[in-house]
């Protein structure tokens, strides 16, 4: 059914197209050439005028045979993280990996290799289906910056599914968490650190016994927080004046997240007044959190389907957003698949062929399940 030879050429072509996270254009253009080829309407929003990236968001529509019948999507990231410049595919023993000196891509030019071969079949044996899109978000590597601004009136879809997990073909990621970013600047006053040091209040000192004062870390199986930076420069014989921190902090309840940040703040803003400085906190929330159970008509679809492939499904959550979180915070329910990549984010990244060759199987099986 499915066109291995196929498969691997167009993940083989995907991975050697640049496309770091901002800089999307040329792997945009092979997108919208490729949908059309295909024969499908296609169209790019305008969010790189707000993102700062290079493409906006490509969505490419394959009109239903049957307007009755529910409308779905799918969707995934063009964008990867770096190194991800001329990169060299090489595959050992029925898996693909970069030569070791770039990451692969297949996070996740894997979930954009099985939309273009679902397309393919749908085209080779036709079965009934209402309308589908396929969303290629940019800046999912930014902090999912192409979902965060997308419009989601340009969809008529029920309900979709993001291709973009690690795990094995059948694992559902059905929860996955909200995160906030917290950036401080922590404020102290200047004296010369030999003569009058007494006459200064260190930003930096501020800012480390405020990090003492925080919960961080796994703060319980539902909740973290992490500081990213800590950035306090000036020479040594001048107290330091001014810090700033970076740091996040992620939950799946929305009231355990709130808790997290107010205590991160709490912190800074009490150990600043208390030591003689000042504490700004800036909060900014980057994507939403979402949970659904097998009862939900996104979860039962999927579960479904991978019964028809005669796999295991394993429904879980996770610690990491997704464009999924965006989509349905914004109102399409949207769970996460696993697409079979391994070390993502590294030189090591993998995939073997036969998960390449299973998503799109598992998602013409979801085209099928969501006319019953």
């Amino acid at each position: 059914m499915i066109n291995r030879e196929r498969v691997v050429e167009q993940f083989l072509t995907l991975v050697q197209i640049n496309s770091e996270t901002t800089k999307e254009r040329q792997i945009a253009d092979y997108l919208i050439e490729k949908f059309q080829d295909l024969g499908l309407k296609v169209e790019e929003d305008a969010t790189a005028e707000i993102t700062g990236h290079q493409a906006g968001n490509i969505i490419a529509t394959l009109k239903g045979n049957d307007p009755n019948k529910p409308s779905i999507y799918f969707t995934a990231h063009m964008d990867t993280v770096v190194p991800g410049n001329d990169v060299k595919p090489v595959i050992r023993e029925e898996t693909i990996y970069s030569d070791g000196t770039t990451i692969l891509g297949a996070d996740d030019k894997a979930g954009i290799t099985a939309i273009i071969e679902l397309i393919h079949q749908l085209k080779e044996q036709p079965t009934t289906h209402g309308d589908i899109s396929f969303v290629i978000m940019s800046g999912e590597e930014s902090s999912l910056a192409g979902s965060r601004q997308f419009d989601t009136s340009r969809l008529t879809a029920d309900y979709g599914y993001a291709l973009d997990s690690d795990g094995d073909i059948g694992t559902i990621i059905v929860g996955a968490p909200a995160q906030i970013r917290l950036t401080a600047l922590i404020k102290g006053k200047a004296a010369h650190a030999g003569v009058q040091p007494e006459k200064g209040v260190s930003a930096i000192s501020i800012a480390a016994k405020a990090v003492t004062q925080m919960p961080l870390g796994r703060i319980d199986q539902e909740t973290t927080a992490n500081i990213g930076s800590f950035e306090g420069k000036g020479p040594t014989n001048v107290v330091c004046e001014e810090v700033q921190l970076i740091a996040e902090a992620r939950s799946l309840k929305e009231d355990k997240l709130t808790k997290q940040v107010e205590a991160m703040e709490r912190a800074l803003k009490q150990t600043a007044e208390r030591m003689g400085g000042e504490a700004e906190v800036t909060l900014e929330k980057l994507y939403p959190n979402y949970n659904f159970t097998e009862t939900d008509q996104v979860v039962d679809v999927a579960t479904q389907a991978i019964k028809n492939m005669n796999k295991t499904t394993k429904l879980t959550v996770s610690g990491g957003g997704s464009d999924a979180n965006n989509m349905s915070g914004k109102g399409i329910p949207t769970v996460n698949l696993a697409v079979g990549y391994r070390h993502i984010h590294t030189k090591a990244e993998n995939i073997d062929i036969d998960d390449l060759t299973e998503v799109p199987l598992l998602m013409y099986h979801i085209v099928k399940e969501a006319v019953k």
